[in-house]
């Protein structure tokens, strides 16, 4: 009797236990195909410290897996204060969206427009998430779940000083979100889509170029042959300056359909804006 009572003590301890385990996305094992925390953090440094326009602030960065799963967060500052703390969630948001809402070559197989794929960058999305827009309400879709953002898997409040760290209680889980301004990229190797990259920090400008060259230095940009919005099939996601204003204030019209607003201190006086000397994909 003793040992039955024993081990049906063992079962529900177990049972209880499993109960309270960390509920991790089911596809957290596709994190294994991107670049791990401390690659992400020395990436970004680098795309940080580079020419990039804007404020010349720190930034975040935000590694997704195609699932959605957030793989990696990290900042380029000292600790989790060097840059704007309500970014952490924002590049989050971009990488996220960046990745739900790009293909892969072959993914599109009906497409005559875009038959090897589609790759959009949330800079491609501003104007056409504007009031007529053919993604109209998109930005408003897959709200962001605060308890990944602010919790750990069992539901209390994480600790700050884990934002940023292999730790971040992001990591392992979907963030969700969308958004609609520069700063997001799909992560393609050989043309297959194997996530999403986003940064915020600076002005949204700046956070695209801060991404392009974060992608660029983590070998993630083998877009090709997938094609994208800009026009340039050497940078088929890159943000598009369009936008004719509109007299009467307001967003403007951008002439393609995916244009972007320009950022203070972003285009050099004289020459071609910066998006124009990114990297080009390969």
């Amino acid at each position: 009797m003793n040992i039955r009572r024993s081990m049906i003590s063992v079962a529900v301890g177990l049972g209880l236990a499993a109960f309270a385990a960390p509920a991790f996305a089911g596809g957290s094992n596709l994190c294994a195909d991107l670049p791990n925390w401390s690659q992400l953090r020395t990436a970004l440094v680098k795309a940080v410290s580079a020419a990039n326009a804007g404020l010349g602030f720190n930034m975040w960065g935000v590694l997704v897996a195609t699932d959605g799963t957030v793989c990696a967060v990290a900042f380029s500052g000292s600790d989790y204060t060097s840059q704007w703390l309500g970014s952490r969630v924002i590049a989050a948001q971009k990488a996220n969206t960046a990745n739900g809402f790009s293909l892969s070559n072959g993914g599109s197989p009906g497409s005559s427009l875009f038959p090897t794929g589609l790759a959009l960058s949330t800079a491609n999305l501003y104007s056409a998430v504007q009031p007529g827009g053919s993604l109209y309400g998109l930005q408003h879709s897959n709200p962001v779940d605060t308890e990944v953002a602010y919790q750990d898997a069992w539901g209390n409040d994480a600790p700050a000083s884990q934002f940023g760290t292999a730790s971040d209680p992001m990591v392992g889980r979907r963030i969700g979100g969308v958004n609609v301004f520069g700063g997001g990229l799909g992560a393609y190797r050989n043309g297959v889509k194997t996530g999403g990259i986003g940064v915020s920090g600076d002005t949204s400008c700046t956070d695209h170029n801060v991404a392009w060259n974060l992608r660029h230095n983590l070998k993630l940009d083998g877009l090709n042959p997938v094609k994208g919005v800009s026009g340039d099939a050497t940078r088929p996601d890159n943000i598009v300056f369009d936008i004719t204003p509109n007299m009467y204030g307001g967003t403007g019209v951008s002439a393609g359909g995916f244009g972007h607003p320009t950022c203070i201190n972003y285009e050099p006086a004289g020459g071609p804006s910066y998006s124009a000397n990114l990297p080009v994909v390969h």
